[in-house]
């Protein structure tokens, strides 16, 4: 209940400043145990999906915590699992500030970030330092100047240097702030992909005695021709999860808003009708052949529950949390205890 009091200053701020200031006071409170002191019992209930066990059904979406410098704080707003990154192997700055733009009015985020991030060996150092050891999912990307015809080999090499420590690995071909990033998805570009990610985690789980799932993530504007081909992909080369959706490039919904124009992704509000919908097509072209992790737009739990009637097993929050804060979580958790 303390966010709504705090929320008016930190909207007074750059985006970007507001997210570092909220996340430094986040884990001032872990460390003086006051977030556990104040955080709202967070109802269980278990679910299995990946091969993996979560306490409850919902995750932090990745993109809040791209270096996994925050997971101890995160952890104690009662997720039921945590998915940092995006990391690349080299760390890269992003794209230009602003890049993050709010419309309150709309309850929405257009970002720009553009996989900013210190690396996938700083990355790691972090995760090793988090006291948390629940289910960390890692996204990993390539680097913004690696061609196409070369991504394989940033992806491997992210998969190669996480593997051990991820609870599952999540390959993101779905960013639209990274040039042509998303011509991944194309049917025989992500079967090219997948089957070389597939053969190192199988030479990795013989290696390690660990079998770490990989989930691949996925546009909101992909038509449903598309959605059903990535289907026949990912369950053909038996990848362990979707996760649908990223953000959006459609503007429809916040046309004559103060930054409807900027170019990026937009986030909340106004991607969940059609987040829900790419979670329902390819839930449906998958028909059980491997859960689907529902996210986009989920602004209190009955858009939560709105998304695993779609058809996903989990879900995940990001914006919401922007305009919610840790209270969103309790109340998703608790709208789908009973599903």
């Amino acid at each position: 209940m303390i966010y709504p009091l705090f929320r008016p200053l930190l909207f007074a701020l750059d985006p970007e400043t507001a997210h570092e200031l909220t996340f430094a006071g986040l884990d001032l409170a872990v460390r003086s145990g006051a977030a556990h002191a104040f955080a709202r019992q967070v109802p269980a209930s278990p679910v299995s999906a990946m091969g993996l066990q979560f306490p409850n059904r919902v995750g932090v979406a990745a993109g809040l915590d791209k270096n996994a410098a925050h997971i101890d704080g995160l952890a104690a707003l009662g997720f039921g699992f945590i998915e940092c990154g995006t990391v690349t192997p080299r760390a890269q700055p992003g794209n230009p500030r602003p890049r993050l733009f709010r419309i309150p009015e709309c309850e929405a985020l257009v970002n720009r970030l553009g996989f900013n991030n210190d690396g996938v060996a700083r990355f790691l150092a972090n995760v090793a330092r988090a006291t948390w050891r629940g289910v960390l999912g890692v996204n990993i990307g390539k680097n913004f100047d690696t061609s196409n015809a070369h991504a394989a080999d940033d992806y491997l090499a992210c998969l190669r240097a996480v593997y051990v420590r991820a609870s599952y690995v999540t390959v993101n071909v779905s960013s639209p702030n990274t040039k042509g990033l998303r011509d991944l998805q194309s049917e025989d570009a992500l079967a090219g992909l997948v089957a070389a990610l597939k053969a190192e985690q199988k030479r990795l789980a013989d290696k390690h005695a660990k079998y770490t799932p990989i989930a691949v993530k996925i546009a909101p504007d992909l038509g449903p021709a598309a959605v059903d081909g990535v289907a026949r992909v990912l369950a053909r080369h038996r990848i362990d999860a979707v996760i649908a959706t990223n953000t959006t490039l459609a503007r429809d919904a916040i046309k004559g808003r103060t930054y409807a124009d900027e170019a990026g992704g937009l986030s909340g509000r106004p991607l969940r009708e059609q987040a829900t919908a790419v979670v329902a097509r390819v839930a449906k072209a998958l028909d059980g052949a491997l859960p689907v992790i529902g996210v986009g737009g989920i602004m209190n739990g009955a858009d939560a529950k709105e998304k695993i009637d779609a058809g996903a097993t989990l879900v995940q929050l990001y914006t919401g949390l922007v305009y919610r804060g840790p209270e969103l979580v309790v109340e998703c958790a608790e709208a789908l205890a009973s599903r």
